[in-house]
């Protein structure tokens, strides 16, 4: 029974994306591991400060998330202080 050509084409994309080999990262260090996991967490906690400063109306509450969302950037700053810590600092609010 012969194929369409809509399963050649598909056995064609397939054919070359066996051939494309994705280039190996370098393995991270503990350290480096430990440090980026870290700065995932704090960007996580940035964005549901951020999030939950959008929804309140409650001028205490914004204060004191204004406050959380500042020392989150400050510890962001610390852990990375290169050109990579810049994202943290801009604001979606």
């Amino acid at each position: 029974m012969a194929r369409g050509w809509e399963s050649k084409s598909v056995e064609a994309q397939q054919a070359e994306a066996g051939q494309k080999t994705p280039k190996p990262k370098a393995p991270m260090s503990a350290e480096a591991a430990v440090r980026w996991r870290e700065r995932e967490s704090l960007l996580l906690a940035r964005k549901q400060v951020l999030q939950q400063m959008a929804g309140n109306p409650n001028p205490r509450h914004l204060a004191l998330l204004s406050q959380s969302l500042a020392e989150l950037d400050d510890r962001l700053k610390r852990l990375d202080p290169g050109p990579a810590g810049s994202e943290a600092g801009s604001s979606d609010v």
